[in-house]
């Protein structure tokens, strides 16, 4: 182990607390999240150029999905942590699934809620769901910025023991020095793949091949979690499935799958749709 190593910056997980009114930065991240996700939909939707022409979700659209999406994200997120992660302590005490202010959300709970809610946005409003996912997932990669920096504040979902240089001791994980393995993740599965459907996006013009988006971040996900799965910290309950595998790992494996499936789709022109759809 270092003889010397990084001190954790302790940080109040409460912003502000006013009487019995506390904003914690993980709520925050999930209000900036949202925002900014939205203002960058907005922008997609608006710029004609990046479609080749397809009738596509207007900013209009993207104005009535964000309470959609908060409640898919929220609901699938904390329903996912439940059954993924700790049924038996839920399912022993059904009223604490609903002590969100305890914690406990998974991202892929929070996929499939917000893909629940954008299937179901999609076909009301008659446009190609395909559309839709593609300027979701450009706009995700913010949310999971902002909210592994609050998992980092949170001093939560640490990594494993190590003697890196800027290894941590973290609070509630022992006295060994472990990677902040939340800012790996908000490099990997914020920056980095903001950055990379970015280009596609905006050099690339692959909006115009609906799905196409959607499966590079769906794959992308997948990729840059298993990644970080092997400097996280596996959850003390679960711990270890098999060898080195964690149920994060395991729930990133079909994502990666459906990924190279919807980019091939796409491709193909499977997911265009038909040219009656609403603009």
């Amino acid at each position: 182990m270092p003889i010397l190593v990084l001190p954790f910056p302790v940080i109040d997980p409460v912003l502000i607390e006013i009487g019995p009114i506390a904003i914690r930065w993980y709520a925050l991240a999930y209000i900036v999240g949202l925002l900014l996700g939205w203002r960058y939909a907005r922008l997609l939707a608006d710029t004609e150029r990046l479609w080749g022409g397809r009738p596509h979700p207007s900013p209009l659209d993207f104005d009535d999905f964000l309470v959609w999406a908060a409640f898919g994200i929220i609901l699938g997120g904390r329903v996912g942590y439940v059954l993924f992660y700790n049924p038996a302590v839920y399912f022993g005490d059904p009223m604490a699934i609903l002590r969100v202010w305890q914690g406990g959300m998974a991202f892929h709970g929070g996929f499939l809620g917000a893909v629940v809610a954008m299937v179901i946005f999609a076909w009301r409003r008659g446009l190609n769901v395909w559309s839709v996912f593609d300027v979701i997932a450009a706009v995700v990669t913010i949310g999971l910025f902002f909210g592994r920096i609050a998992n980092f504040i949170n001093a939560e979902l640490y990594g494993r023991v190590s003697d890196v240089a800027w290894a941590m001791v973290f609070p509630g994980g022992g006295p060994h020095p472990r990677h902040p393995s939340q800012l790996y993740e908000a490099v990997l599965e914020g920056l980095v793949l903001f950055v990379i459907t970015a280009i596609l996006i905006w050099r690339g013009s692959w909006l115009a091949r609906p799905g196409f988006i959607c499966g590079v971040f769906t794959f992308g996900y997948g990729v840059m979690r298993i990644i970080a799965e092997f400097f996280r910290m596996p959850d003390a309950h679960i711990g270890f499935l098999a060898g080195n595998l964690t149920m994060g790992i395991l729930l990133s494996i079909p994502m990666c799958l459906a990924g190279l499936v919807a980019m091939f789709a796409a491709w193909r022109g499977w997911t265009a749709g038909n040219a009656h759809e609403a603009q």
